[in-house]
C-alpha cells in the first residue's frame, strides 16, 4: 500500500508510473481508486495514471473533524500534485472529485492540463435530498452500511445497470465495496451533505473542460451538468445514453472512449503549440 503524507493526513494513492502525461483521478464518495480502474487499464500505456483515495475514504487516514469538507480535500488534493511533482495534469473528477476539480481549475489553474467532471455539480446538496440523506448516514454511523446497502445501490447506478440480468456479478462485487466501508465514513458523507456551492467561480475556468453525465443519474442528473456547461466557457458537454451516477463502472467503453478522444485532443494541440 502507497501511502502519501499531505496537508496533515496520510493519502493512499496509486501510479502507474512511466514518461506519460499524468492524469490524476478522484473518485465520488463512498467509493476508492477502484471506481477508475477500466479507465486506467485504457489510458496507462499513454498517460501516467494517478488515482488516489481521499481522506476518510478507501484506504487513506481518518480525520477527527465531523466534517470533511470540500476545502480540506480541495487542499490535499493540491499537496497530493505538487508533493508528486507532476504538474500540470489532467484532473478527472467524479461527483466529490468533481467538487475538487473545479476549485483546482478555478484556483490553482498552473496545476491543471484539462478537466474532466463526470456526474457533478457546482451546486449545493439540493435541499429535498437532505433529510433523506442526513437518516441514510445516521444508520450507517450506527450500523454499518449493510441496513443502508439497497437504497444506496439505487442512487449510485443506472437503471441499465441494476437491471441487466448479464451484470450480476458486477452488481453484487460493488455491494461488497459498498458494505466494506467502514462506520467512520458518515465523516465524508457530511462533507457532500453540507457542502457550500461553488457556481459563481466557475465562469472564471478557462482550462480545457469536459463534462460528462449518463442520463440515468438520479443523484446528480443531467440538467446540473447542462448548467455546468453553461457557466465553464468553452466547455464541452457529453450526454451518455445510459449510466447513473458511477458511470465509469456502468458505461466504461462510452467513458473510456469520450475521455480518451478529450485527452489525446489536448496533446495533439499541446503538440502543435510547441511545434
Amino acid at each position: 500500500m502507497t501511502m502519501l503524507s499531505v496537508n496533515g493526513t496520510e493519502l493512499h494513492y496509486e501510479d502507474t508510473g512511466g514518461s506519460g502525461t499524468p492524469i490524476v483521478f478522484s473518485h465520488g464518495l463512498l467509493w476508492n481508486t477502484r471506481l477508475y480502474d477500466p479507465q486506467v487499464d485504457a489510458l496507462r500505456g499513454r498517460y501516467r495514471c494517478i488515482s488516489y483515495d481521499h481522506r476518510g475514504q478507501g484506504q487513506s487516514a481518518v480525520p477527527p473533524e465531523s466534517v470533511i469538507d470540500m476545502e480540506t480535500l480541495y487542499l490535499d488534493a493540491i499537496g497530493l500534485i505538487e508533493k508528486l511533482g507532476v504538474k500540470p495534469v489532467h484532473f478527472v473528477g467524479l461527483s466529490m472529485g468533481g467538487f475538487i476539480g473545479m476549485r483546482l481549475a478555478s484556483r490553482r489553474p498552473d496545476l491543471l492540463r484539462s478537466l474532466v467532471l463526470l456526474e457533478t455539480s457546482g451546486e449545493p446538496e439540493p435541499l429535498a435530498n437532505v433529510p433523506r440523506y442526513t437518516l441514510l448516514n445516521l444508520i450507517a454511523r450506527l450500523a454499518g452500511m449493510r441496513p443502508v446497502a439497497d437504497p444506496v445501490m439505487r442512487i449510485m447506478f443506472g437503471k441499465s445497470f441494476l437491471n441487466d440480468p448479464n451484470r450480476a456479478e458486477e452488481r453484487s462485487q460493488w455491494r461488497t465495496r459498498l458494505m466494506e466501508n467502514r462506520k467512520d465514513i458518515w465523516r465524508a458523507v457530511n462533507g457532500v451533505i453540507k457542502r457550500r456551492g461553488i457556481s459563481e467561480e466557475l465562469p472564471s475556468i478557462r482550462v480545457p473542460t469536459l463534462i460528462v453525465v449518463g442520463e440515468e443519474d438520479v443523484a446528480t442528473v443531467p440538467a446540473k451538468a447542462e448548467k455546468l456547461h453553461q457557466l465553464i466557457p468553452g466547455s464541452r458537454l457529453v450526454r451518455l445514453p445510459r449510466g447513473g451516477h458511477s458511470v465509469t463502472v456502468e458505461e466504461p467503453a462510452l467513458v473510456n472512449a469520450t475521455l480518451g478522444t478529450f485527452l489525446d485532443a489536448q496533446s495533439e494541440q499541446s503538440a502543435a503549440r510547441v511545434g
